[in-house]
């Protein structure tokens, strides 16, 4: 199909009709697009590959050996050097965890729930309060607000040992010892939660914010309606972190009342030899290690069902102003 220009003077023509030395002129040339290849080479992507291999195989293999430890018999336990399988797998390890829970003198159903229900508030409330408290934190300057943020990373340097007795004692003095209170309230106040939304919703456009306030919106709508689903990579983490943490608390420091005990403690005292000195039996280093495996399994399936959203929005919740 011959092409048609327009002249000076707003007539058509024909580019077949011009001559060949006037064609050449009018004729766009077409730009050639270079690609950029990019600037590495076959050792490096070599290297990278064999980094990330030893750091998965690093982080993988006490993972590995906590599973198939668990159905080893009592005999492959303690052969040395340690095996990386298994010879005679046997499921005597998680029946003899059972028997010996079905005759705790509390039902063993009742160290389940302590668990679960304690886990479940601590999560759900920690997520809740912590970015409660970061959103005004970061996105409204009141006075003060750098001095108090600054006081909530000095208190990430102190572990949660240096803490046990100042929290024993405002516990005792509230009257919360041996309760759910003395292990749910410490948690729900750790500073880790606050930090981490704070400097996640720094990210947020406060563009964005004024918008809504401008179409009319309070700071509550904007708070679960603009913001949590903004920051929801950062709350999904921040559940991931505080369920592990609640879940593998024994909370022996605060609980006296057995029927109040939390789950680890009663595995820990099934394969126990001693209940008093916690020393542990030859015979049940079997049970010890299905007790293991049991405790890993809710932290783990917690973490698969949440890590993909967080992978997923991690890719799509990026904001520029």
């Amino acid at each position: 199909m011959a092409e048609t220009i327009i002249t000076a003077e707003n007539k058509a023509v024909n580019m077949n009709d011009l001559p060949e030395e006037l064609r050449e002129k009018v004729t766009p040339k077409r730009m050639r697009v270079r690609k950029k290849r990019v600037n590495r080479s076959l050792g490096g992507d070599i290297g990278v590959i064999l980094l990330l291999t030893i750091m998965g195989l690093f982080m993988g293999v006490p993972l590995y050996y906590t599973i198939i430890s668990a159905f080893k018999p009592v005999n492959e336990l303690f052969i040395f050097p340690p095996r990386f399988y298994v010879s005679q797998p046997t499921l005597s390890n998680f029946k003899q965890v059972f028997d010996l829970a079905s005759n705790l003198w509390v039902p063993f159903s009742r160290y389940v729930f302590n668990s679960i229900f304690v886990s479940v508030v601590v999560t759900v409330g920690h997520v809740i309060l912590a970015s409660m408290a970061a959103y005004p934190l970061e996105k409204a300057k009141f006075p003060g607000s750098k001095g108090l943020f600054s006081l909530v990373q000095l208190t990430l340097l102190f572990t949660g040992g240096t803490m046990a007795i100042p929290l024993y004692v405002v516990m005792a003095y509230l009257g919360l010892v041996n309760s759910y209170f003395a292990l749910i309230l410490p948690a729900l106040g750790s500073s880790l939660g606050l930090f981490l939304m704070k400097q996640f919703m720094r990210g947020i456009p406060n563009s964005m914010l004024e918008a809504a306030k401008i179409d009319g919106a309070n700071e509550l709508t904007i708070f679960w309606k603009l913001v949590m689903p903004n920051v929801k990579p950062a709350w999904l983490t921040l559940s991931i972190f505080a369920f592990q943490s609640i879940w593998n608390n024994t909370g022996n420091n605060f609980i006296y009342s057995e029927e109040l005990k939390m789950l680890p403690t009663a595995l820990n005292q099934i394969y126990a030899a001693d209940a008093a000195t916690g020393v542990g039996n030859v015979a049940r280093q079997g049970s010890a290690a299905a007790v293991a495996l049991i405790l890993m399994i809710p932290p783990i399936i917690f973490f698969v069902l949440t890590q993909s959203n967080v992978i997923e929005t991690m890719a799509f919740s990026g904001m520029k102003d």
